[in-house]
């Protein structure tokens, strides 16, 4: 699976480690940045980045993954591009039912409240958590799509 990935000063030595696993596990990572630890940069800059190259990839199964301090930031600037369904999870539970119910494309993790072990398994459930595709799924996945 292909996935793009961006973090800002905060998340940046969570998006490395979290790289290395998922290279290791046969993905083909996208590094969209931050590419150096710069404690001045802002995390819309690389939600965009990540954002733009995801919508432009002609797969289908293909992901994002963003990281900031509170994971909060980089959500609401992934959610602000239609066809984008970013999703901030805390647990696995939450990785699951955002791909399950609502075929979020991107996770948005927080490196200020969650090890690194907890990262590691919510990314693991996020991508290996197929789209059920029900009906009424698909139904509010596509009014999202008709809003604003």
């Amino acid at each position: 699976m292909k996935i793009y990935m961006g973090s800002d000063h905060n998340g940046f030595e969570y998006k490395n480690q979290l790289k290395k696993a998922l290279e290791l596990a046969g993905h083909e990572v996208v590094d969209e940045g931050g590419l150096a630890l710069d404690p001045s940069d802002d995390f819309p800059q690389f939600a965009s980045k990540v954002v733009h190259e995801l919508l432009n990839d002609q797969s289908p199964v293909a992901r994002g993954i963003l990281i900031c301090g509170s994971g909060q930031g980089m959500c609401m600037a992934a959610n602000r591009f239609k066809g984008i369904r970013a999703s901030l999870a805390w647990n696995t539970h939450e990785a699951r039912s955002a791909r399950n119910d609502d075929d979020s494309n991107v996770l948005c993790l927080s490196s200020k409240y969650l090890s690194l072990e907890e990262t590691g398994s919510i990314m693991a459930t996020f991508l290996s958590t197929p789209f059920a595709a029900a009906d009424r799924y698909k139904r509010r996945i596509q009014q999202l799509d008709e809003l604003g």
